[in-house]
C-alpha cells in the first residue's frame, strides 16, 4: 500500500537549520506531484510547498527564501531544507503525495529562540 515517512525533526535553535526527508512506497514516486506542510499546535495545517517532475515548484509566501523542497526520484524520496528556521515555524511537518493524496505521520521541529 501507499506508504509516506518522515524524518530529520529535532529541536534547533533561532536561524538554525534543518533538511526533513520523506520516503514514499507503495507506487510509482515519479509520476506524482509531492507536498510539504505544517501543523502548528492549535492552527490549521498549512500547505508549504509543492514539487513536480513536469512543473516548476511552489512556496507558500511564509516560507518563501528560507524553505527549498526538491526530490530524489531513484530514492524515491522528497526533502525540504529549512533555512534562517524562527519559533513560528515550530510544528509538526507532514508530506503528502501518491495515490489518494496519502500522508505521512510527521515529523516535529521546534524553533528556540
Amino acid at each position: 500500500q501507499v506508504q509516506l515517512v518522515e524524518s530529520g525533526g529535532g529541536l534547533v535553535q533561532l536561524g538554525g537549520s534543518l533538511r526533513l526527508s520523506c520516503v514514499g512506497s507503495g507506487f510509482v514516486f515519479v509520476e506524482w506531484p509531492m507536498y510539504w506542510y505544517r501543523q502548528a499546535p492549535g492552527k490549521e495545517r498549512e500547505w508549504l510547498a509543492t514539487t513536480a517532475s513536469h512543473i516548476a515548484v511552489n512556496y507558500a509566501d511564509s516560507v518563501k527564501g528560507r524553505f527549498t523542497i526538491s526530490r530524489d526520484n531513484a530514492k524515491q524520496t522528497v526533502y525540504l531544507q529549512m533555512n534562517n528556521l524562527k519559533p513560528e515555524d515550530t510544528a509538526v511537518y507532514y508530506c503528502k503525495g501518491g495515490p489518494g493524496g496519502a500522508w505521512g505521520q510527521g515529523t516535529q521541529v521546534i524553533v528556540s529562540s
